[in-house]
C-alpha cells in the first residue's frame, strides 16, 4: 500500500465519522515505511475512534529532517523523533516537548558465523554504520567499549551511510558488522545474520537499567495545552493501538501490508523487536535516567549532539494528566 493512497484513504475514514460533532484536529507527520504507519491504521481499526474527539490529517513527510523542518514552520503539529532534539530547541527558547513513543533503538549485527562474538571482537574489522558520526547508537558503543579500553574509532575501519546501504554492505560482505536501526537489523535476522547487542543493552552496559524511550511524539507543548482533551485521547489510542498489534494476530494482519514484505520470517520478527518497544514504565526513574543519558552524550561528543545547555532542558518531556 502507497504512503499517500493509505493517508488519504485514514484521513477519509476519520473525517467521515467526525461530521456530527467538531472535532480536534491534529496534522502529523508520516514518514514512508515507518511504524508510525502501523500504530495510525491501527487507530483506524479501533472501534473507540468513533466517539472520540479528535480527527488526524497525515501528511507525508520525506525522511526525519523534512519532518523536523515540517514541524518547525508549523506545516505539522505532530512528528515522531527524539528527546535530545527536543532539549536542544528549548534550550534556545522554544517550547516542543516529547511524549514517548517506543523503546527500541539499534543493534550490532553481524553474519551468522562471523568470529566477532563481542565488542572486543571488531578490532580491527570493518564496521559500517547506519546514520553519522553523531548517532546516539554509534556514540553509546564507543562509550562501552571504552570501558574495556577500546578505542573503536581508531581501531575499525568505518563506513558510515543510509540503513539501507548499510545492510546491502554487509550483505556484500565489504563490512565485518553493521550497527544500524532496529527495523533494518530485524531484516538481517530474519535473513540469518546475528544480533551481538542492541541499544538497550549499550546502555545497561554503562550502567542505565531503566528502559528509556528512544523516539516518541514531538509538538508544541503550548499547542498540547491547548488540544489537551484531544491529545491525551489520541496518545491513549496509540497505546491501545499498539497493545492490539502485539497481542491480536487479526490486528497484526491488516497492518502487514504496511510492513512491505510478504515473508513471514521478517514478518516475525518485525513484530517481535516492534513489540519489544512498547513502553511500560515512564516516570520520575525513566526521567532521570534520561538527564544521565543526556549527560553522557553531551559529555561523548563536546556538545556536538545535545548543543552547549549542560543539563536535559525543563519541559523536554510531556506531562499527560
Amino acid at each position: 500500500m502507497k504512503l499517500n493512497a493509505f493517508l488519504m484513504s485514514l484521513c477519509l475514514f476519520v473525517s467521515s465519522n467526525s461530521f456530527a460533532v467538531e472535532k480536534a484536529l491534529l496534522r502529523i507527520g508520516v514518514q514512508a515505511a515507518g511504524t508510525l504507519e502501523w500504530e495510525l491504521a491501527a487507530i483506524q481499526n479501533d472501534p473507540q475512534l468513533k466517539a472520540s474527539d479528535f480527527q488526524l490529517e497525515l501528511l507525508p513527510v520525506a525522511n526525519a529532517e523534512a519532518g523536523k523542518i515540517a514541524l518547525q514552520s508549523g506545516a505539522v503539529d505532530m512528528i515522531v523523533s527524539d528527546w535530545i532534539w527536543v532539549s536542544s530547541l528549548r534550550a534556545t527558547g522554544a517550547d516542543f516537548t516529547f511524549y514517548p513513543y517506543s523503546n527500541t533503538s539499534g543493534a550490532l549485527i553481524v553474519a551468522e558465523k562471523s568470529p566477532i562474538h563481542s565488542i572486543n571482537d571488531l578490532k580491527g574489522k570493518r564496521l559500517g554504520i547506519a546514520g553519522g558520526e553523531l548517532d546516539k547508537n554509534w556514540i553509546l558503543l564507543q562509550a562501552l567499549a571504552q570501558k574495556e579500553s577500546l578505542d573503536l574509532n581508531t581501531s575499525v575501519e568505518k563506513t558510515f551511510g543510509a540503513p539501507p546501504l548499510i545492510n546491502e554492505q554487509i550483505k556484500q560482505e565489504r563490512v565485518d558488522a553493521v550497527l544500524t536501526f532496529w527495523h533494518f537489523a530485524a531484516r538481517l535476522e530474519a535473513q540469518g545474520y546475528r544480533q551481538i547487542i542492541d541499544g538497550r543493552g549499550i546502555l545497561k552496559g554503562l550502567g542505565i537499567n531503566e528502559n528509556v524511550p528512544s523516539i516518541g511524539y514531538v509538538f508544541k507543548e503550548s499547542w498540547g495545552k491547548a488540544h489537551q482533551a484531544a491529545l491525551n485521547n489520541f496518545l491513549n489510542a496509540a497505546k491501545r493501538a499498539k497493545t492490539n498489534l502485539c497481542t491480536s494476530d487479526s490486528d497484526w494482519q491488516k497492518i502487514l501490508p504496511l510492513t512491505k514484505t510478504e515473508d513471514l520470517a521478517t514478518q516475525t520478527i518485525l513484530r517481535q523487536r516492534y513489540c519489544e518497544g512498547e513502553i511500560e514504565q515512564w516516570g520520575d526513574k525513566e526521567q532521570q535516567a534520561a538527564a544521565r543519558i543526556y549527560t553522557l552524550l553531551r559529555t561523548l561528543t563536546n556538545n556536538r549532539l545535545t548543543g552547549t545547555s549542560e543539563t536535559l532542558q525543563a519541559g523536554t518531556f510531556w506531562s499527560q494528566p
